[in-house]
């Protein structure tokens, strides 16, 4: 008998009883066939709507595909999204949607707001020494471009930041430029009810999964819309590539994470978006012939595929935009003149917050090479091992009464 066939045995044998103990079964003859492991239950349908809006047209606060379309027009693309909107970005028209109001979480597309808000009161010149206090309350797994304390970074390296990585961190420190993170989030929700983002509310200003914290297509229509009219925020949208700062006045390259700039002709931006809660978010223009189009979409199972979807409602839409009939608009900022509900009044209440989706499980593969450890060996007692442990530590925490918040995940890069 070899050497890795005597322990090993051993040891997966002591493991497999120790798996037992802990599962509360019979411990299984060592060397056994495992169960094969049951493929994924296929993702589950959709709810219906809730009732939505109908600012911008009655069409809009039905549920389902809306579209008006003559005789031999090409059938819209078949998008398994929870709701969508194609609209024409200089007139306003949406020429087809799916429940453009309905209130989901926005992810990081909410940063679109966040620039509105912020991004015309601070000079892009002006430079900012980084505390430490600026990057705290940063939420678990959040996006982040890599600011660091102590380091000065002027306002349009920060603005890189928020647009190119999605970064978090770049976020609070423009938050705490422009009076903190609360007075930010007030300022927010105010800017939102100027330009009728009715559907929205703001808890955390980097989109960053938070009960009640909401938006809707239509509503992340209108604030890219608007940003778009900035020739900054187009700039920044529109960027593919650029230097951040480094320590010791070196930088290092960053990459925007809205891929379709460099795969669909004529895209101009706008902003890409992923939470555990929201799934996938993106709110993406673009111009072909004079025409400039928006696509603004919400809860997508994967990135590519929202992307995918993405470029399908422009492809359809530049095709058909001269013939198809539109089913609502845009709806035009307001001013405290033009309405006694404008932006002076008490903001909308925060809604309630919606039921949050179990957390993935994400498996690691682990390698077979490097790192000195003699994975076969471990294979049949380590993973019982860990079972044991963590089967002692979740009974430890239900005996005597333990619990952790929910941990939700902002990343933009990885889905």
């Amino acid at each position: 008998m070899s050497y890795r066939s005597g322990p090993a045995m051993r040891l997966a044998t002591v493991g497999a009883v120790l798996a037992a103990v802990v599962l509360g079964g019979t411990p299984a003859a060592v060397g056994a066939v495992p169960h094969t492991r049951e493929a994924a239950p296929p993702p589950a349908e959709p709810p219906p709507p809730p009732d939505m809006s109908s600012l911008g047209g009655a069409r809009l606060a039905q549920p389902g595909v809306q579209a008006d379309l003559p005789p031999g027009t090409p059938p819209l693309p078949a998008v398994d999204a929870y709701s969508w909107l194609v609209a024409d970005v200089t007139s306003g028209q949406i020429l087809a949607a799916k429940n453009p109001h309905w209130k989901l979480a926005p992810a990081s597309t909410l940063k679109t707001l966040f620039a509105d808000t912020v991004l015309p009161k601070l000079d892009r010149d002006a430079t900012h020494t980084v505390t430490v206090e600026e990057l705290e309350g940063l939420g678990a797994g959040s996006s982040a471009v890599g600011v660091k304390e102590n380091l000065t970074y002027r306002v349009e390296d920060l603005w890189n930041g928020v647009f190119l990585q999605s970064g978090n961190d770049a976020v609070r420190v423009l938050c705490h430029m422009n009076g903190g993170v609360e007075a930010t989030v007030a300022e927010m929700n105010t800017r939102a009810k100027t330009l009728q983002g009715l559907d929205t509310q703001v808890v955390s200003p980097d989109g960053y999964d938070a009960p009640g914290q909401v938006s809707s297509a239509y509503d992340l229509a209108l604030f890219s819309r608007e940003g778009l009219k900035n020739p900054d925020f187009r700039t920044y949208a529109a960027r593919q590539e650029a230097q951040f700062p480094g320590k010791d006045n070196t930088t290092f390259g960053i990459s925007n994470t809205n891929t379709m700039l460099r795969t669909y002709p004529g895209m101009i931006g706008v902003k890409n978006g992923y939470t555990t809660n929201a799934k996938n978010t993106f709110v993406g223009a673009a111009t072909r012939d004079g025409r400039t189009l928006m696509v603004s979409i919400m809860r997508v199972g994967t990135k590519g595929t929202i992307y995918d979807f993405t470029r399908q409602l422009l492809d359809w839409g530049f095709a058909n935009a001269r013939t198809a009939k539109p089913v609502g608009e845009l709806v035009d900022p307001i001013g405290p003149d033009h309405d006694e509900n404008g932006p002076d009044a008490s903001p909308p209440p925060a809604p309630e917050p919606s039921p949050q989706p179990a957390m993935p499980v994400v498996e690691n593969a682990g390698s077979s090479q490097g790192g000195g450890v003699d994975w076969g060996l471990w294979a049949g007692a380590g993973i019982p091992a860990v079972l044991l442990v963590s089967g002692t530590t979740v009974f430890l925490i239900r005996r005597r009464g333990w619990s952790r918040p929910t941990v939700y995940f902002d990343d933009d890069i990885v889905p």
